[in-house]
């Protein structure tokens, strides 16, 4: 009996005297008795005016729309919720964005199995969006395809390419009296000329990478800009892609999304300096398929994987520049070839990784190195711990300079405190800037740090301090800025216990690896016994209930167990 010869998940809803009411509603609908008796596949993205990340995937997804009904399905158009990190950076609404990956994948999970469709072809455009796709689709393991909705074209100005990196760090600029705020306002104008996701290999792009050597995603499309008219193909072929997985029975998510393609995820992230968020994420998508995967396995990958991209905001070049050389298939033909990337895994098509990228090119030497020339031996993104972070945090060093940093810390309780002092430059060269109650829980919502990290890098002071934080990092953040201390200081993480003048040491350094607080164990002892509990806070709606089930960032500040089955035993019998 082939796949096609089973039931459906959708033969619960349109099979049966009883389910004529149902029926009812897809006429209703506009559907015959030939369209109902397909296969339905949710088509699902998170298009909305809520950011130029996802303003163009619901062009996109009606092309997957086409492809379903050309490979014989029957597509359901749906939508789900968008926070741009964008445009609630630097204020208190940033505390929503890494909620809002946890609503994108509890919608998806909802509607699959409010509906029971078939299958899952999910468009995502923006960093939180993307890896919440891919965990709906792991935690329901139907047939699913994802496909990022791509980058804007980078920007010019004077000549020169420049992003939405540069509009952050030249607000610091102009506040440090290096840059005019006329020049600002004209590259506000230049930094973003069309839809998609930011250029640079931030989260977005990093996790579209983390796509496909995951497996699940179509290999050699993540990096197509969002505005080619080559996306419409994408779309077309995501169709058929979900049909024939249908048909075949496989590769399903979990299939795909296994302990080697999760060190697959890390070794790309690695290997081009992605995104200290993804390293988040990947423990989450490893979380909804049962596997335990922590930042310390994170961390073990990047030790091993050499950097071998030079792309921003690390390096010099964009999303652009590596799709025009081959795209992931190139670096990842690369890091298999190399050892440093598990070849036997599997992609959507049925291939092994390996199989899959045999004919992508070589890297240019340039935008990407080869191994035997690369840029650092080990990633561009490691795991530090010490005694202010016991469990771990990440640091990005791709382009990092100084390596390592001592002083004094000053310690502010929340971002706004923060900035209040930083706008002003009312910090000085050498201390350690702490920036505590910022994490899953004590946020809520980990918020991240670009802003402040901008700043400060565009005063020209991004390697004469250092930021440390249980927040989290942009992936356009750079410079000596250490995120998702862990345990936080909302759960009582040692980063509580730090105060003004305490010196930090932070060595990043291959073998070293740590961030120390010197403090004596009697000191500390007597300061653990002294803190008062923090004041309760009063919470409501989605913030009250995610600060009550989030974990720490070392899990991947997920909030449940994990391996969710979805029980089969009531389809219709045939």
């Amino acid at each position: 009996m082939t796949a096609r010869d089973k039931p459906l998940r959708s033969h619960i809803t349109t099979q049966g005297l009883d389910r004529v009411p149902h029926r009812a509603f897809m006429r209703g609908q506009g559907l015959d008795d030939d369209a109902i008796s397909r296969p339905m596949i949710c088509v699902v993205s998170t298009q909305s005016e809520t950011s130029p990340c996802n303003m163009g995937l619901g062009d996109q997804a009606r092309h997957a729309y086409r492809g379903v009904q050309e490979a014989g399905g029957t597509p359901r158009e749906s939508t789900t919720i968008s926070v741009s990190d964008g445009l609630s950076m630097n204020h208190q609404g940033m505390k929503a964005s890494l909620m809002s990956r946890e609503l994108i994948a509890d919608s998806v999970e909802l509607i699959m199995r409010g509906h029971a469709y078939d299958g899952i072809v999910g468009y995502g455009g923006c960093d939180k969006n993307l890896p919440a796709m891919i965990m709906a689709m792991v935690r329901m393991n139907a047939p699913s395809v994802f496909v990022y909705g791509g980058s804007t074209l980078p920007g010019m100005y004077k000549g020169k390419v420049i992003s939405i990196l540069d509009t952050y760090e030249g607000a610091g600029a102009v506040m440090a009296g290096q840059l005019s705020q006329a020049e600002l306002d004209a590259m506000e104008r230049a930094a973003m000329p069309t839809v998609g996701s930011c250029p640079g290999q931030f989260t977005a792009n990093t996790m579209g990478m983390v796509g496909e050597v995951l497996g699940i995603s179509p290999l050699g499309t993540s990096l197509i800009p969002a505005v080619y008219s080559e996306r419409a193909a994408v779309g077309r072929r995501a169709g058929h892609l979900v049909m024939q997985i249908l048909e075949r029975g496989g590769p399903l998510p979990r299939d795909l999304i296994t302990r080697d393609s999760l060190e697959n995820a890390c070794a790309i992230l690695a290997a081009t300096g992605g995104s200290t968020n993804a390293g988040m994420h990947i423990c989450a998508i490893a979380n909804e398929a049962g596997i335990p995967f922590t930042m310390d396995d994170v961390g073990a990958v990047f030790e091993r994987t050499p950097l071998i991209g030079n792309l921003r905001p690390g390096g010099q070049y964009y999303a652009l520049d590596v799709h025009r050389l081959g795209g992931v298939p190139m670096i990842a033909k690369e890091l298999i070839a190399s050892g440093h990337m598990h070849g036997h895994t599997l992609t959507l098509a049925g291939q092994t990784l390996a199989e899959a990228v045999a004919d992508a090119p070589a890297p240019d030497g340039d935008v990407i190195r080869p191994v035997s020339n690369a840029i650092d031996r080990t990633g561009g993104v490691i795991v530090i711990k010490g005694n202010l972070a016991p469990e771990g945090a990440f640091i990005k060093v791709a382009g990092l300079k100084t390596r390592i940093h001592e002083g004094p810390a000053r310690v502010f309780e929340s971002e706004e405190e923060a900035m209040a002092v930083i706008r002003k430059r009312g910090y000085e060269a050498g201390e350690v800037l702490i920036i505590r109650n910022e994490g899953p829980k004590g946020g809520p919502g980990m918020r991240e740090m670009l802003g402040p990290t901008a700043v400060i890098y565009g005063q020209g002071m991004g390697e004469k301090v250092a930021l440390v934080t249980d927040g989290r990092f942009s992936g356009a953040t750079r410079g000596m800025c250490i995120g998702y201390l862990s345990p936080e200081a909302g759960a009582g993480g040692p980063l509580a216990l730090v105060q003004n003048g305490d010196i930090i040491r932070i060595d990043t350094t291959e073998g070293v690896r740590r961030i120390d607080m010197h403090v004596d164990e009697e000191e500390l002892a007597r300061r653990r016994a002294a803190l008062a509990a923090r004041p309760p806070r009063r919470l409501a709606g989605a913030m009250e209930k995610y600060a009550s089930v989030v974990r720490s960032a070392y899990y991947g500040a997920v909030t449940h167990s994990g391996a969710v089955e979805w029980p089969m035993d009531d389809l219709p019998d045939e």
